[in-house]
């Protein structure tokens, strides 16, 4: 069921920077960005091969569209959680809820793709992610 690691989530202070970094001192392509209810770019899909990517957030950006309090960040920690793509994640959340696997719900993310997430022992979060026919990834 799991496919293959999916992205590796980054949050900022200074997003751009870190954009211009991969795209222009490593080559890796934008694949494409996300706007928040006011038209701003605050998320950006790095693309790192295939249906593999650097996910990186603006922090102030994703708490005012998600809620929740800026953390404080320190250089080499800004660490967000890890994705793996998946096939059936229907068919997988009901076989981690049997093992005894705390899993949300199943939501249609703003990249049109299913997600949901649980937390590793050790509070690591992983999202679990299906591509849909009209996910921004596979576009």
């Amino acid at each position: 069921m799991i496919k293959q690691y999916a992205h590796l989530c980054i949050i900022s202070t200074n997003a751009a920077n870190l954009v211009t970094f991969y795209n222009e001192m490593l080559g890796l392509p934008t694949k494409f960005t996300m706007k928040n209810n006011d038209g701003v770019e605050f998320g950006y899909y790095i693309d790192c091969g295939g249906t593999t990517f650097l996910e990186i957030f603006d922090r102030d950006l994703k708490c005012k569209m998600w809620g929740g309090t800026p953390d404080d960040l320190t250089k080499g920690n800004t660490y967000s959680h890890f994705c793996l793509q998946v096939t059936d994640l229907s068919a997988l959340r009901d076989e981690l809820i049997a093992k005894g696997v705390d899993v949300t719900s199943i939501v249609e993310g703003m990249d049109h793709s299913n997600q949901a997430w649980i937390d590793d022992p050790d509070g690591n979060r992983i999202e679990l992610m299906e591509y849909t026919a009209r996910s921004k990834q596979v576009q």
